[in-house]
């Protein structure tokens, strides 16, 4: 027996018991003729004790124990002179009876401890060492709690888990593709899925009528905090139902983790249509822990001289409360923020709310005093708040503005990890233009059904069809999408014929879809969460990597195992494939 009880278990209730314990060493430190070694498990930390009167060579063989070494401990549980109020096993130490090695450790290219100094690659490289400290492994175990509170619900809500297959058919969803060669069907390509989406209408058309899955999800994307090749989706679907129905069973999820994982009462989940959140925030995925919103200002700053906001299509605003105080300096830096590339402004335009009631803006010439109070009130502001204008087109500026609040939210402490702010986003767009291909596309998916009282736009403007679509949003973070399908077969139909397809180029992609249309397809929805945003939302996390047991970096490589990597050519010759690549 390794061990009889482990490293975070023994209290002082365990006084005079005989125990062996097995684990890594976290540290060492020798005073006089006592050495105190502390060892680590997964479940906590407890202190050793050699006493050279005791068994000076047994004292010996700990002396010489370095960080990391895999140690086995026997002997007796007494009470700690000198206590520690901040692990749970701080009232106790085991007086060492016998020690074994079970392993030696070369020195960590990093410290093992909370706060590491090892940078993101390094932490990256040896992440199986990165696993042993305390915040990553908690992240770890708090996903596995999540992942039995969402199969408890479901299951309690009728849901089957049912997996889909990994290898299947490449279909256009939004992003490429990852592909794979058939060694058996030459010339031939799987595809990995970017969702179960087709196989879980399927199940619906099968009768199955409430599925879901914790499934593995693929997309060869640009990478960033929120995003990784292959990421974990909560997949459900149902069939009967209408969007309210998918709405209410969802808020009851989301509710549920909030409430069993981290104790909190979330309450009711508000609504917000695209077209209001798009107009007071400049985003689909606002972050409403603040307010901030925006307030349009054509009426009070156009024809008045100014050119950039005369010229406009949208002269739009946002009032940092209590701000009018920034400097010069405060404000230039917010200037030179919405002018990097990233956001493409062209400047911004401020107004202070003086304590005396006077307003000065940036633009002061252009404006008379009874102008600017006219700003005043449209932003209902008070002495003491700060002005900031942007204008230009009014999707592109809505957008810029949008990131703009957010870095003032940030600065002024409003984005708090430790409060939650959900939102449903309803009613999104069916279709949104593509400059590139000038055609129009699936905002969603091209199985996405159009509210039924829009259909007959679909002809004459499509741009203003809405879809029967919706997303949760979490602190300004969409954490879960879907939508209620289409299953009927002559929508689907007219559904490709909207987004370019030929009749022949959607019997070649979805021909079986349509097909198990034919067969009786009842009404159905769903919607898929990104677990790894959930979670990473939970642990209070700008970034996903740290909820994955073993990442990708923003290269998309796991630079542990140093994959993607070449293979030999006889695998290539076995897959009936020659490399040509291209240097770009």
């Amino acid at each position: 027996m390794h061990r009889t009880h482990t490293c975070g278990e023994l209290t002082i209730a365990d006084l005079g018991k005989a125990v062996t314990l097995s684990g890594w060493v976290q540290k060492s430190r020798d005073l006089g003729g006592m050495t105190f070694i502390d060892v680590r498990d997964r479940y906590g930390i407890t202190q050793l004790t050699f006493n050279s009167d005791d068994d000076e060579a047994l004292r010996t063989i700990a002396r010489e124990l370095g960080r990391e070494f895999v140690i086995k401990a026997t002997g007796t549980v007494i009470e700690r002179s000198s206590k520690n109020p901040k692990i749970a096993t701080g009232e106790i130490e085991i007086k060492v009876s016998a020690l074994e090695i079970l392993n030696a450790s070369k020195l960590p290219p990093f410290t093992i401890e909370d706060e590491t100094d090892g940078g993101d690659d390094l932490r990256m490289k040896f992440r199986y060492l990165d696993l042993r400290r305390n915040p990553v492994r908690e992240n770890l175990i708090l996903r596995h709690k999540m992942a039995q509170e969402i199969r408890r619900y479901l299951d309690s809500s009728g849901f089957l888990e049912v997996e889909t297959p990994v290898l299947i058919k490449s279909t256009p969803e939004g992003a490429r593709d990852f592909v794979v060669p058939s060694r058996m069907n030459p010339g031939e390509f799987y595809a990995l899925p970017q969702s179960p989406q087709t196989f879980k209408q399927l199940l619906m058309v099968s009768g199955f009528d409430r599925y879901f899955q914790i499934v593995k999800c693929f997309r060869d994307e640009d990478l960033r905090a929120d995003r990784q090749p292959e990421f974990t989706q909560i997949d459900c679907e149902m069939a009967f139902v209408e969007q309210e129905d998918i709405l209410s069973m969802f808020e009851g999820l989301t509710k549920h983790l909030f409430q069993h994982v981290k104790g909190i009462d979330l309450g009711t989940v508000p609504r917000m249509t695209y077209a209001d959140a798009m107009r007071l925030y400049g985003s689909d995925k606002p972050d409403t822990r603040f307010g901030m919103q925006f307030v349009e200002l054509n009426d009070v700053t156009k024809d008045k001289g100014f050119p950039v906001f005369d010229a406009a299509e949208l002269v739009v605003g946002i009032n940092a409360k209590g701000c009018a105080s920034y400097t010069r300096k405060q404000l230039d830096a917010l200037t030179d923020f919405v002018k990097r590339p990233q956001i493409g402004a062209t400047g911004l335009v401020y107004a202070r709310y003086n304590e005396d009631g006077s307003v000065k803006s940036s633009v002061d010439k252009f404006y008379t005093p009874e102008d600017l109070a006219a700003w005043a009130k449209a932003f209902d502001g008070e002495p003491g708040d700060l002005f900031l204008v942007m204008a230009g087109p009014a999707d592109k500026v809505r957008k810029q503005l949008n990131e703009l609040r957010l870095e003032l939210g940030k600065q002024l402490g409003l984005r708090d990890k430790n409060k939650f702010s959900p939102l449903w986003v309803i009613d999104f767009p069916l279709l949104e233009w593509d400059e590139d291909s000038e055609r129009y596309h699936a905002m969603h998916h091209p199985f996405t059904s159009p509210k039924p009282e829009d259909i007959a736009l679909l002809d004459s403007k499509p741009g203003e069809v809405r879809a029967n679509a919706y997303d949760l949003v979490i602190n300004g973070v969409e954490i879960g999408g879907g939508s209620i399908r289409i299953h009927d077969s002559a929508l689907q139909s007219l559904m490709f014929k909207h987004l370019g397809f030929t009749p022949e180029e959607a019997e070649k992609q979805f021909g079986f879809l349509m097909e198990a249309f034919t067969y009786g397809a009842p009404p159905h929805g769903g919607l898929a969460f990104g677990f790894d945003r959930l979670v990473s939302i939970f642990a209070g996390l700008d970034t996903i990597r740290d909820v994955i047991a073993f990442p990708k970096n923003n290269s998309g490589r796991d630079i542990m195992i140093d994959a993607p990597s070449t293979v030999a050519q006889q695998q290539l010759d076995e897959l009936s494939l020659a490399l040509n690549i291209k240097t770009k």
